[in-house]
Protein backbone atom coordinates (compact mmCIF):
# COMPACT_ATOMS: atom_id res chain seq x y z
CA UNK A 1 0.00 0.00 0.00
CA UNK A 2 1.20 3.48 -0.88
CA UNK A 3 0.00 6.62 0.83
CA UNK A 4 -0.34 9.14 -1.99
CA UNK A 5 -2.24 11.83 -0.08
CA UNK A 6 0.26 14.65 -0.51
CA UNK A 7 0.75 13.96 -4.21
CA UNK A 8 -3.02 14.03 -4.77
CA UNK A 9 -3.46 17.19 -2.68
CA UNK A 10 -0.79 18.92 -4.75
CA UNK A 11 -2.55 18.04 -7.99
CA UNK A 12 -6.24 18.42 -7.18
CA UNK A 13 -8.04 21.49 -5.95
CA UNK A 14 -11.56 20.07 -6.10
CA UNK A 15 -13.45 16.88 -6.72
CA UNK A 16 -16.90 16.96 -8.28
CA UNK A 17 -19.16 14.04 -7.38
CA UNK A 18 -22.24 13.51 -9.54
CA UNK A 19 -24.90 11.06 -8.42
CA UNK A 20 -25.79 8.52 -11.07
CA UNK A 21 -27.78 6.24 -8.79
CA UNK A 22 -30.56 4.47 -10.61
CA UNK A 23 -32.94 2.44 -8.51
CA UNK A 24 -36.05 0.54 -9.30
CA UNK A 25 -38.42 2.38 -7.03
CA UNK A 26 -41.47 4.57 -6.98
CA UNK A 27 -39.22 7.41 -5.81
CA UNK A 28 -37.10 9.65 -8.02
CA UNK A 29 -33.45 8.87 -8.60
CA UNK A 30 -30.70 10.79 -10.32
CA UNK A 31 -30.12 7.99 -12.79
CA UNK A 32 -33.55 8.56 -14.28
CA UNK A 33 -33.27 12.35 -14.08
CA UNK A 34 -30.49 12.79 -16.64
CA UNK A 35 -27.44 11.84 -14.58
CA UNK A 36 -25.34 10.50 -17.46
CA UNK A 37 -25.92 13.63 -19.53
CA UNK A 38 -25.07 15.80 -16.52
CA UNK A 39 -21.78 13.95 -15.92
CA UNK A 40 -20.93 14.44 -19.59
CA UNK A 41 -21.72 18.17 -19.36
CA UNK A 42 -19.51 18.56 -16.26
CA UNK A 43 -16.57 16.76 -17.89
CA UNK A 44 -16.97 18.71 -21.14
CA UNK A 45 -17.05 22.08 -19.37
CA UNK A 46 -13.87 21.24 -17.45
CA UNK A 47 -12.10 19.79 -20.51
CA UNK A 48 -12.81 22.96 -22.49
CA UNK A 49 -10.87 24.86 -19.79
CA UNK A 50 -8.08 22.30 -19.37
CA UNK A 51 -9.13 21.75 -15.78
CA UNK A 52 -10.40 18.17 -16.03
CA UNK A 53 -8.10 15.77 -14.17
CA UNK A 54 -5.51 18.48 -13.67
CA UNK A 55 -7.08 20.69 -11.05
CA UNK A 56 -10.54 19.14 -10.83
CA UNK A 57 -11.57 15.52 -10.97
CA UNK A 58 -15.05 14.16 -11.55
CA UNK A 59 -16.52 10.95 -10.18
CA UNK A 60 -19.87 9.29 -10.50
CA UNK A 61 -21.30 8.28 -7.17
CA UNK A 62 -24.30 6.53 -5.70
CA UNK A 63 -26.99 8.34 -3.76
CA UNK A 64 -26.07 11.70 -2.25
CA UNK A 65 -29.44 11.98 -0.52
CA UNK A 66 -30.76 14.86 -2.62
CA UNK A 67 -33.03 12.89 -4.94
CA UNK A 68 -35.31 14.78 -7.28
CA UNK A 69 -37.12 14.06 -10.50
CA UNK A 70 -36.02 17.52 -11.69
CA UNK A 71 -32.29 16.75 -11.99
CA UNK A 72 -29.17 15.22 -10.55
CA UNK A 73 -27.48 15.70 -7.17
CA UNK A 74 -23.91 16.97 -7.14
CA UNK A 75 -21.31 18.00 -4.58
CA UNK A 76 -17.96 19.76 -4.87
CA UNK A 77 -15.40 18.72 -2.29
CA UNK A 78 -13.52 19.75 -0.20
CA UNK A 79 -15.60 22.92 -0.54
CA UNK A 80 -18.57 21.13 0.99
CA UNK A 81 -21.02 22.61 -1.51
CA UNK A 82 -24.09 20.56 -2.41
CA UNK A 83 -26.58 20.93 -5.25
CA UNK A 84 -29.78 19.24 -6.35
CA UNK A 85 -31.83 19.50 -9.53
CA UNK A 86 -28.68 19.89 -11.66
CA UNK A 87 -29.31 19.43 -15.37
CA UNK A 88 -26.91 19.54 -18.32
CA UNK A 89 -28.31 22.99 -19.10
CA UNK A 90 -27.49 24.34 -15.62
CA UNK A 91 -23.97 22.86 -15.44
CA UNK A 92 -22.18 25.82 -17.10
CA UNK A 93 -23.72 28.37 -14.72
CA UNK A 94 -23.05 26.19 -11.68
CA UNK A 95 -19.42 25.46 -12.58
CA UNK A 96 -18.74 29.04 -13.60
CA UNK A 97 -20.06 30.15 -10.22
CA UNK A 98 -17.84 27.60 -8.45
CA UNK A 99 -14.66 27.90 -10.52
CA UNK A 100 -14.91 31.09 -12.59
CA UNK A 101 -15.56 31.28 -16.35
CA UNK A 102 -12.14 29.83 -17.19
CA UNK A 103 -11.86 27.58 -14.10
CA UNK A 104 -9.33 30.03 -12.68
CA UNK A 105 -10.67 29.70 -9.11
CA UNK A 106 -9.84 26.02 -8.80
CA UNK A 107 -7.24 26.84 -6.17
CA UNK A 108 -9.72 28.67 -3.93
CA UNK A 109 -8.90 26.52 -0.87
CA UNK A 110 -5.10 26.73 -1.13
Amino acid sequence: MKNRTEEHRERLDAHVFVCTNDRDSEYASCGTAGAEETVTAVKSWLRERDAFWTAVSVSETSCLGLCSEDGTAMTIQPRNTWYSDVTPETVPELLESAFGPDAERTDEKR
